[in-house]
């Protein structure tokens, strides 16, 4: 793959593209790129910094929000530019495939050297005279310097202007292309939205897949509709309760976890707060990334089908409770709650589990207990023993005592208003079902979770011919 100046170049020998860069916050270091390695005449139409607030007022416009560094800013920025480049130029240049590129950057200061992070976009033409696609991203700038930071930004600036004309066709290599000439330690993209006839037939929900794969984001979340998330923002001083599986596909055992999990959080929580409880269903990556894994429409169908039943989605790339947990911690200072079962919660205390780490089970475990967070356990019927729970659960001798300390802390808490009948469901036996044409499977999931699977063909599924 070529580097960032050839891309550059590449662009500006194109006699077929021609565009504006509007840059905010952090100088005008994607624009710097194409004049730097030559022939920028045959690219740039224009470069501005309006980087007084009054003049991006007087330019774009004040949002409602009177945010800078936010998606609005970055569309009303977009929106003036390419509609300033069809009035001025398309008489003049019948032929060109016109763009716009925008950001608006919080890069760390003088005043703080925490990390940065800000909102990139792109609209141009596929094709001449084309109406416009829109690609936005939002990245964290992880470089502890504001120079390194403003560098970064302008490499995956050009890349994502490369992509745009070069990579449209290819999602994967669209994805990868973006952090072609960066470390994974200074940039996370942590959300990609597309829309516009480029990107007519694709899913835009792939993409943001990709990013996972690729490690280049942490988690995305999905809301009701199926619609991509900033993770910060949907985040932001909520209350969140997680319940991690595989949800393939989503069973009844699965949601009485989330009801009667949610019935013991919200009695942690300030009533005034309780607006901000997010119940949120996490899907881990590791399985689609495994050699022979799951396909991306897998993961989406699931997805759907948890959308439909009127939740949000995180996918995330986090293989342990602790991780996530730590993940979470970064965008709320509110209640963190998870909902496990009584395997679960063995093995969180398998000091097995935790050889490999150089940090060992007691400072993991501290990890995923730290601050407010709690974990709610939902009992297990174990053959011939009754119903289990958390004092029950088979643990590490050594790591006995610390369980018992957090259980009389109610920071292990046992819940209560659940119902038995769904203890001996499990999503494996009913992937079984549903491959071997058993129909005792519809029984085990919510009717709608049912009809789509037979619909859609899902999970294996076989419509039969009568």
């Amino acid at each position: 793959m070529i580097n960032t100046e050839q891309k550059a170049l590449s662009i500006n020998l194109n006699n077929d593209i021609y565009g504006t860069f509007a840059e905010i916050g952090a100088g005008q270091e994607v624009a710097r790129y194409f004049f730097k390695v030559g022939g920028a005449a045959g690219t740039v139409a224009k470069t501005m910094s309006a980087y007084d607030m009054a003049v991006s007022d007087s330019i774009y416009g004040r949002g409602e929000s009177g945010r800078y560094v936010c998606e609005e800013r970055l569309q009303r920025m977009l929106n003036r530019e390419f509609s300033l480049l069809e009035n001025r130029l398309r008489q003049d240049r019948p032929s060109t495939q016109f763009f716009a590129f925008a950001n608006t950057v919080a890069a760390s200061s003088f005043k703080t050297k925490s990390t940065g992070h800000g909102w990139l976009g792109v609209r141009f033409q596929s094709k001449p005279n084309e109406l416009p696609s829109d690609v936005i991203l939002h990245v964290q700038l992880l470089d502890n310097q504001n120079y390194l930071q403003q560098e970064a930004l302008g490499i995956i600036g050009v890349d994502l202007v490369y992509a745009c004309f070069h990579y449209i066709d290819e999602s994967e290599k669209f994805i990868s292309s973006l952090m072609a000439d960066l470390s994974l330690n200074r940039i996370e993209i942590d959300m990609i939205k597309v829309k516009g006839p480029a990107f007519a037939k694709k899913d835009p929900r792939l993409l943001n897949l990709e990013l996972i794969k690729n490690n280049f984001s942490q988690a995305i979340i999905f809301d009701e509709s199926g619609q991509i998330l900033q993770p910060s923002d949907a985040l932001y001083k909520s209350h969140p309760l997680i319940l991690r599986g595989s949800f393939r596909p989503p069973t009844h055992v699965n949601f009485d976890m989330i009801k009667s999990g949610l019935d013991a959080f919200k009695r942690d929580i300030p009533k005034d707060q309780l607006d901000n409880l997010l119940v949120l269903p996490e899907i881990s990556m590791s399985k689609l990334l495994e050699p022979g894994g799951l396909e991306n429409e897998d993961f989406l169908a699931r997805v759907d089908l948890l959308s439909a039943l009127g939740h949000k989605v995180m996918i995330s790339n986090k293989n342990s409770f602790h991780d996530l947990n730590s993940y979470l911690m970064k965008f709320t200072s509110g209640n963190i709650g998870f909902v496990v079962g009584i395997y679960n919660l063995e093995a969180l205390f398998d000091e097995e589990n935790y050889k490999e780490d150089k940090y060992g089970a007691l400072k993991l475990i501290g990890t995923l207990f730290s601050r407010q967070t709690k974990v709610y356990v939902y009992p297990a019927e174990k053959k011939g023993k009754g119903i289990f729970h958390s004092a029950d659960a088979n643990i590490s001798n050594s790591l006995i005592l610390l369980r018992q300390l957090l259980i009389e802390e109610k920071r292990i808490i046992d819940l209560t208003n659940y119902h038995p009948d769904h203890f001996n469901i499990w999503s494996r036996d009913v992937i079984k079902m549903i491959e071997d044409g058993n129909n005792n499977w519809q029984d085990m999931v919510p009717q709608l979770v049912a009809d789509t699977v037979i619909e859609k063909n899902l999970f294996g599924h076989k419509n039969q011919l009568i």
